[in-house]
């Protein structure tokens, strides 16, 4: 008959020992408005409260804010990538039925996909707001 002590021996075997926690810290500074890269980030053997312990979670995502080298990469550091720049002349799009035009304006404000921008038509110099649709374009509906 196994003792207690061999039994908790027996299934420590079994199942392993545990997994070891990992947290994402920045590899070098990070500033604010950088798109993070794979080379940016790194696994710290160490449970980090509030830090992201996938790097899926961070590549590709930009920097809201500096993160300086060794400092956690936590969810709230991290935004989507703006696809529209301040001042950025912008391709504006406007759909609806059979009715296509298009023309150009400047962004008055950073965004990402899908977010709300205001434009100023350079045509017109109207100020309208839309939604970012890709890189360098705008979607105004009705």
């Amino acid at each position: 008959m196994i003792g207690r002590l061999g039994a908790a021996v027996a299934l420590a075997l079994v199942l392993g020992a545990p997994a070891a926690a990992e947290s994402l810290v920045a590899a070098r500074a990070i500033l604010a408005r950088t798109v993070v890269g794979a080379d940016d980030i790194r696994l710290a053997e160490a449970v980090i409260p509030g830090a992201i312990s996938d790097p899926a979670a961070a590549v590709g995502r930009e920097a809201r804010v500096t993160i300086y080298e060794g400092r956690p990469v936590r969810p709230g550091d991290l935004v989507a990538p703006a696809l529209v720049e301040r001042n950025q002349v912008v391709r504006i799009s406007f759909e609806s039925g059979a009715l296509d035009i298009k023309t150009d304006g400047r962004a008055l404000e950073r965004g990402a996909l899908g977010e709300r921008v205001r434009v100023m038509n350079l045509s017109s110099r109207l100020i309208i707001s839309g939604a970012v649709s890709g890189p360098g374009a705008v979607a105004v509906a009705r």
